[in-house]
């Protein structure tokens, strides 16, 4: 792994850390329950999946089966010759 990828890593890590001891200490200072609003339970569920699968979906690229231009024939080293 490179330095920047790690780096970057270690950001995404601390940010869901802190995140995560924030939600901590929001649930300690609040303890009653929040009340359960069907509407956003599903947008909470569903929402980040489908984001992720809209960001996929524009950045898929058409896959046509050519991978190097060899029209389907194998590379194992045996040609015909002419």
């Amino acid at each position: 792994m490179t330095w920047p990828k790690a780096f970057q890593l270690l950001i995404t890590w601390g940010a869901a850390l802190l995140l995560a001891a924030l939600l901590v200490r929001g649930g300690e200072r609040w303890p009653e329950p929040l009340a359960i609003q069907p509407q956003l339970v599903w947008a909470l569920v569903l929402g980040p999946p489908g984001l992720l699968a809209l960001w996929l979906a524009t950045r898929w690229r058409h896959f046509d089966g050519n991978l190097n231009g060899d029209r389907g024939q194998s590379s194992n080293g045996i040609h015909e010759q002419d």
